[in-house]
Protein backbone atom coordinates (compact mmCIF):
# COMPACT_ATOMS: atom_id res chain seq x y z
CA UNK A 1 0.00 0.00 0.00
CA UNK A 2 3.11 2.01 0.46
CA UNK A 3 3.68 2.18 -3.15
CA UNK A 4 0.38 3.04 -3.78
CA UNK A 5 0.33 6.85 -2.14
CA UNK A 6 3.75 7.28 -2.32
CA UNK A 7 4.06 8.81 -6.07
CA UNK A 8 1.89 11.03 -5.00
CA UNK A 9 3.32 12.44 -1.77
CA UNK A 10 6.41 13.18 -3.06
CA UNK A 11 4.46 14.90 -6.14
CA UNK A 12 2.91 16.89 -2.98
CA UNK A 13 6.56 17.96 -1.65
CA UNK A 14 7.70 18.63 -4.42
CA UNK A 15 5.07 21.12 -5.41
CA UNK A 16 5.21 22.48 -2.50
CA UNK A 17 8.83 24.20 -3.31
CA UNK A 18 8.21 27.15 -5.27
CA UNK A 19 4.78 28.75 -5.21
CA UNK A 20 3.95 32.51 -4.56
CA UNK A 21 2.35 33.05 -1.50
CA UNK A 22 -1.01 32.39 -0.23
CA UNK A 23 -2.96 33.56 -3.38
CA UNK A 24 -6.94 31.89 -1.98
CA UNK A 25 -9.03 30.84 -5.47
CA UNK A 26 -12.48 28.75 -5.86
CA UNK A 27 -11.79 26.16 -8.73
CA UNK A 28 -14.22 23.29 -9.45
CA UNK A 29 -11.74 20.80 -11.33
CA UNK A 30 -13.09 19.19 -14.30
CA UNK A 31 -15.00 15.82 -13.96
CA UNK A 32 -14.36 15.94 -10.11
CA UNK A 33 -18.10 16.78 -8.80
CA UNK A 34 -15.96 19.32 -5.63
CA UNK A 35 -15.71 22.77 -5.21
CA UNK A 36 -12.28 23.56 -3.69
CA UNK A 37 -10.16 26.56 -2.27
CA UNK A 38 -6.53 26.47 -2.83
CA UNK A 39 -4.00 28.98 -1.52
CA UNK A 40 -1.98 28.59 -4.72
CA UNK A 41 -2.26 27.08 -8.25
CA UNK A 42 -2.31 23.36 -8.59
CA UNK A 43 -0.97 21.22 -10.90
CA UNK A 44 -3.38 18.19 -11.89
CA UNK A 45 -1.25 14.84 -12.34
CA UNK A 46 -3.62 11.42 -13.01
CA UNK A 47 -1.88 8.13 -12.33
CA UNK A 48 -3.59 4.40 -12.38
CA UNK A 49 -3.38 2.79 -8.49
CA UNK A 50 -4.40 -0.02 -6.70
CA UNK A 51 -7.80 0.41 -4.67
CA UNK A 52 -9.71 -2.23 -3.38
CA UNK A 53 -7.69 -5.02 -5.54
CA UNK A 54 -8.84 -2.65 -8.91
CA UNK A 55 -6.38 -0.83 -10.77
CA UNK A 56 -8.26 2.96 -10.72
CA UNK A 57 -7.71 6.32 -12.22
CA UNK A 58 -6.56 8.72 -9.57
CA UNK A 59 -6.68 12.17 -10.61
CA UNK A 60 -4.61 14.88 -8.28
CA UNK A 61 -4.23 18.32 -7.76
CA UNK A 62 -1.49 19.69 -6.06
CA UNK A 63 0.30 23.17 -4.90
CA UNK A 64 2.42 24.23 -2.13
CA UNK A 65 3.10 27.68 -0.42
CA UNK A 66 5.53 28.38 2.55
CA UNK A 67 6.77 25.16 3.25
CA UNK A 68 2.69 23.34 3.39
CA UNK A 69 1.11 21.43 0.45
CA UNK A 70 -2.68 21.30 -0.14
CA UNK A 71 -3.64 18.57 -2.26
CA UNK A 72 -7.27 16.84 -3.65
CA UNK A 73 -7.49 13.64 -4.79
CA UNK A 74 -10.12 11.49 -6.65
CA UNK A 75 -10.93 8.45 -8.16
CA UNK A 76 -14.25 6.60 -9.37
CA UNK A 77 -14.55 2.87 -7.77
CA UNK A 78 -16.51 0.29 -10.19
CA UNK A 79 -18.13 -1.35 -7.04
CA UNK A 80 -20.27 -0.13 -4.26
CA UNK A 81 -19.21 -2.88 -1.77
CA UNK A 82 -15.25 -1.55 -2.56
CA UNK A 83 -16.23 2.06 -1.77
CA UNK A 84 -15.44 1.49 1.77
CA UNK A 85 -12.17 -0.57 1.08
CA UNK A 86 -10.74 1.81 -0.70
CA UNK A 87 -11.41 4.31 1.36
CA UNK A 88 -9.77 2.52 4.30
CA UNK A 89 -6.76 1.88 2.27
CA UNK A 90 -6.30 5.73 1.18
CA UNK A 91 -6.37 6.44 5.15
CA UNK A 92 -3.76 3.61 6.14
CA UNK A 93 -1.38 4.74 3.31
CA UNK A 94 -1.71 8.52 3.98
CA UNK A 95 -0.66 7.51 7.96
CA UNK A 96 2.25 5.36 6.99
CA UNK A 97 4.00 7.72 4.32
CA UNK A 98 5.02 9.91 6.91
CA UNK A 99 4.94 6.62 9.61
CA UNK A 100 2.52 8.84 11.53
CA UNK A 101 -0.12 8.38 14.64
CA UNK A 102 -3.38 9.61 14.70
CA UNK A 103 -3.32 12.78 16.95
CA UNK A 104 -7.59 12.83 16.78
CA UNK A 105 -10.18 12.01 14.43
CA UNK A 106 -13.70 13.42 13.99
CA UNK A 107 -16.53 12.78 11.31
CA UNK A 108 -15.53 14.00 8.05
CA UNK A 109 -18.78 16.68 6.76
CA UNK A 110 -18.85 18.05 3.37
CA UNK A 111 -21.80 19.02 1.86
CA UNK A 112 -23.42 16.75 -0.52
CA UNK A 113 -21.05 13.82 0.48
CA UNK A 114 -22.76 10.17 0.63
CA UNK A 115 -22.92 9.47 4.12
CA UNK A 116 -20.60 6.60 4.80
CA UNK A 117 -18.91 5.21 8.28
CA UNK A 118 -15.56 5.49 6.98
CA UNK A 119 -16.06 9.28 6.12
CA UNK A 120 -13.35 10.77 8.57
CA UNK A 121 -10.64 13.87 9.13
CA UNK A 122 -7.47 12.75 10.67
CA UNK A 123 -4.64 14.63 12.32
CA UNK A 124 -1.87 12.81 11.64
CA UNK A 125 1.97 13.60 13.04
CA UNK A 126 4.55 11.64 11.82
CA UNK A 127 7.99 12.71 10.32
CA UNK A 128 9.86 13.50 7.11
CA UNK A 129 12.83 11.33 5.91
CA UNK A 130 15.17 13.32 6.90
CA UNK A 131 13.48 13.42 10.40
CA UNK A 132 12.06 16.39 10.93
CA UNK A 133 8.23 16.75 12.51
CA UNK A 134 5.57 16.63 9.89
CA UNK A 135 2.01 17.35 10.20
CA UNK A 136 -1.09 16.09 8.35
CA UNK A 137 -4.64 17.06 8.09
CA UNK A 138 -6.80 15.37 5.78
CA UNK A 139 -10.42 14.06 5.39
CA UNK A 140 -11.64 11.05 3.49
CA UNK A 141 -15.40 11.23 2.32
CA UNK A 142 -16.99 9.68 -0.51
CA UNK A 143 -19.85 10.91 -3.43
CA UNK A 144 -21.51 7.55 -4.92
CA UNK A 145 -19.11 5.47 -6.10
CA UNK A 146 -16.06 8.56 -5.83
CA UNK A 147 -13.73 8.35 -2.92
CA UNK A 148 -12.26 12.31 -2.41
CA UNK A 149 -9.17 12.62 0.22
CA UNK A 150 -8.42 16.23 0.93
CA UNK A 151 -4.59 16.82 2.76
CA UNK A 152 -2.33 19.61 4.01
CA UNK A 153 0.68 18.59 4.52
CA UNK A 154 3.66 20.93 6.44
CA UNK A 155 5.86 21.47 9.85
CA UNK A 156 2.62 23.12 10.91
CA UNK A 157 -0.52 24.16 10.42
CA UNK A 158 -2.46 27.06 11.27
CA UNK A 159 -5.74 27.05 12.23
CA UNK A 160 -7.31 29.75 9.61
CA UNK A 161 -5.30 27.90 7.10
CA UNK A 162 -7.12 24.44 7.46
CA UNK A 163 -10.78 26.56 8.07
CA UNK A 164 -10.19 27.72 4.64
CA UNK A 165 -9.34 24.58 2.99
CA UNK A 166 -11.82 22.18 4.34
CA UNK A 167 -14.83 24.33 5.00
CA UNK A 168 -14.65 25.36 1.44
CA UNK A 169 -14.95 21.51 0.24
CA UNK A 170 -18.23 20.95 -1.08
CA UNK A 171 -19.61 18.64 -3.63
CA UNK A 172 -21.80 19.24 -6.56
CA UNK A 173 -24.26 17.36 -8.77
Amino acid sequence: MRFLVMPAAAALVAASACTPANDWRELRPEGSGIVVMFPCKPDRHARTVTLAGRATRMEMLVCGVGGTTFGLSFADIDDPVAVSVAVDELRAAAAENIGATVVSQQEAQVPGMTPNARAVRLRLEGRRPDGTALREETAFFVRGLRVYQATILGPAIAADVQESFFAALRLTS
